[in-house]
């Protein structure tokens, strides 16, 4: 963007003529360019997913994780740049921890989502600052049901019944568009998300691939948690075998 922001993209305090701010768009860029992740509302709770390359084999399963828990009820995933999501991780759970204390109850997940933006938020507004190049996508379960909130770089944060980020969005966001998430529980719904993962996978790229999932449903008692590891394993089996076989009867009608 050398032509377009010159000269106006050297600070995150400096507007261009047409009212931009370059380095936060860097910022969502980052998080553009990330790791897909996935977040949707079911009928009886809500599904975090995250597809992260093995970047190396002698790397140990499940170390570079991207789902953390935030409190009892509420869980969260990281696109973008790992060490940045890990912030807004620890803010999430020390405001989650400062209200329980306060109030003694639960933090609302709006709340708790609209604190998480304005501390975003908050990385754009000094010189001396950067803004953060990671997104949060949060999944909590409460007395209105399940929720899937998604806190942007630039501030804000909206809730949706089901959203992607980061690599191949738009080709899961419109698999999503398709379904109705409404009708289905979190363990149908499982095999679906792994399916609109794999379906955006860059199959020119050698690499190896790990699922990461969580879930928090009625079936957990509203508690979030990481999907079991035979359970995890078992779904991603099932969703590949499903793709190979729509690919083989598509070729064959074709």
């Amino acid at each position: 963007m050398s032509g377009v922001g010159s000269g106006y993209d050297l600070s995150v305090t400096t507007f261009s003529p047409e009212g931009r701010v370059f380095q936060v768009e860097y910022a969502g860029k980052a998080t553009d360019n990330g790791v897909p992740c996935v977040g949707v509302c079911c009928k009886d709770g809500a599904i975090l997913a995250v597809e992260k390359p093995e970047e190396t084999k002698m790397m140990l399963p499940q170390s570079n994780r991207r789902i953390f828990t935030v409190s009892r009820h509420c869980g969260m995933a990281v696109p973008g740049k790992l060490p940045d999501g890990r912030q807004i991780v620890s803010r999430a759970q020390q405001e989650a921890e400062q209200y329980k204390r306060f109030y003694g109850e639960t933090i609302p997940t709006k709340v708790l989502c609209d604190r998480l933006a304005n501390f975003c938020h908050v990385f754009s507004l000094y010189w001396s600052l950067r803004p953060l190049g990671s997104a949060a996508l949060t999944a909590s379960f409460d007395d209105q049901g399940p929720h899937i909130y998604l806190s942007e770089t630039n501030g804000v944060s909206y809730r949706y019944y089901g959203i992607a980020v980061g690599k191949g969005r738009q080709g899961i966001k419109t698999e999503l568009e398709r379904l109705k998430l409404g009708e289905m529980t979190t363990r149908e719904a499982l095999k679906v998300v792994c399916k609109c993962l794999m379906r955006q996978r860059d199959d020119s790229s050698n690499k190896k691939y790990e699922i990461e999932l969580a879930w928090i449903s009625e079936e957990t008692g509203r508690e979030f948690q990481r999907v079991p590891e035979d359970l995890a394993k078992q779904t991603v089996e099932d969703a590949k075998k499903e793709i190979e076989q729509e690919d083989s009867d598509s070729d064959m009608e074709a």
